[in-house]
This record gives C-alpha cells, sequence and structure tokens, in this order.
C-alpha cells in the first residue's frame, strides 16, 4: 500500500472514531485499531490525536463547496467581503445551529489555548494555507481600487485579528444562558461584518456597496464628519 492511500486509510478510521466517541473519547490506539495498524505506523504519518483532528477538519473544508467557489474568486475588494462575511456567519452559526459538533470544537479550540496549544497551532496553520493568500490579494485589489487604506503593518495579521474578533463573540454563545446578550442575531452578523470591514481598511462605500444594504446617506455623512 503506497503511503498516500495508507494515511487515507488512517483518516477514514480517525474520522468514524472521532464520530463516534468525540475527541476526548478517542485515542491513536484506537485509531490504530480501527484502521487494522500498529499505533507506531500511525505516528509515522500523524505525530498525535491533535494533528489527526486538523487534518480531518482542513479536509473538510477543502470539500465545501461554498469555499471552494469562494477560493476560486479572482482577488477583490467583493472577494475580501465575502471572506468576512462567510467567517462571521461561520462563528456564528455554532452557537444557533443544531450541529453541536461545531460547538465542540470551538470549545476544543479555545481549550487549546489554554493548554499546550498544539490543537490551535495546526489548525492556524491549515487556516492560513487555505484561505491567507486570497485573503491578502483581495485586501491589496481593494486598496489599489481605493476601497480600502493601506495597510501600515502585516496584511495578514488583519485576518487573524477579524478570526480572532468573531472567534470570542461565539464563545460568549456557546453557553445554554449566554455570557453577553448582543441582541438580535441578523443585526449582530450586520454590525460584526461592518466593524471587522472597517477595522481591516475598507472606507464606508464599498462596505455599503458589498455588504448589500444601502448606506450611502450613512457613508456620505461619515465622510462629511471627517472632513470636517
Amino acid at each position: 500500500m503506497t503511503s498516500d492511500l495508507r494515511r487515507q486509510l488512517i483518516l477514514g478510521a480517525a474520522k468514524r472514531c472521532f464520530a463516534r466517541h468525540g475527541y476526548t473519547g478517542t485515542t491513536t490506539k484506537s485509531v490504530a485499531a480501527a484502521a487494522a495498524i500498529s499505533e507506531a505506523l500511525l505516528f509515522k504519518h500523524f505525530p498525535s490525536k491533535a494533528a489527526l483532528y486538523a487534518e480531518i477538519l482542513s479536509d473538510e473544508c477543502e470539500a465545501d463547496p461554498a469555499l471552494t467557489e469562494l477560493l476560486e474568486r479572482e482577488p477583490s475588494t467583493a472577494t475580501l467581503v465575502e471572506i468576512i462575511r462567510g467567517m462571521v456567519e461561520h462563528f456564528l452559526e455554532m452557537a444557533d445551529g443544531p450541529d453541536q459538533e461545531e460547538a465542540q470544537r470551538l470549545r476544543l479550540m479555545a481549550t487549546s489555548h489554554l493548554d499546550d496549544g498544539e490543537f490551535a497551532r495546526l489548525l492556524y496553520a491549515k487556516i492560513e494555507t487555505l484561505i491567507g493568500a486570497i485573503f491578502v490579494a483581495s485586501l491589496e485589489r481593494a486598496v489599489a481600487s481605493g476601497d480600502a487604506r493601506p495597510c501600515s503593518g502585516e496584511p495578514l495579521n488583519l485576518f487573524w485579528f477579524a478570526h480572532h474578533t468573531v472567534m470570542t463573540a461565539a464563545l460568549t454563545r456557546l453557553p445554554s444562558t449566554p455570557c453577553l446578550v448582543y441582541g438580535k442575531a441578523e443585526d449582530l452578523e450586520r454590525q460584526l461584518c461592518e466593524f471587522l470591514l472597517r477595522g481591516i481598511g475598507l472606507n464606508d462605500a464599498a462596505i455599503a456597496s458589498h455588504l448589500g444594504h444601502n448606506q450611502a446617506a450613512d457613508a456620505g455623512m461619515t465622510a462629511i464628519a471627517e472632513s470636517a
């Protein structure tokens, strides 16, 4: 069996184990048994349980039609807005949707930051590989077209600032009694998108245009106020 086939066999076994027993209840020993290999052979392909789980999540992201469509777009202001909108929707749905698996993943991510950080580091690396390049290229196009101000630091930091903001907002809504009540879900989604897009440098006219809500008057008033 080739190395790639063996790797896929291990991932398939791991998916079944994680689905049945969850992250905490799954061990590398149980995954190896499900794949009918030794634990030592499993470690030749994946150094830890966290690495296995991060790889599975990465595969699921790559198979997501919506993400695939987004990654195939030309870098632009519109693509930049869709990246942020998609991120906001994804995290807010974790608390509101029936899929508790997503909520558990968010809890695992938060726990990893307080533990050894291995899972968080692996997942951040996967996310950067998937989305980092299209985010940076779209931000550059937005700046070139006059839709955003130039970034004075590392452009990818702006992506992570946005990511951390929505992740924290989602964490406040995970308990059965939310830690913080923001208000109506549709209002929160809109406010988060606008806040993040302004934070990464988009001007109000571009935000109003690409978020699909007519804020031309508000944008004009903001520009007048700033000029004054």
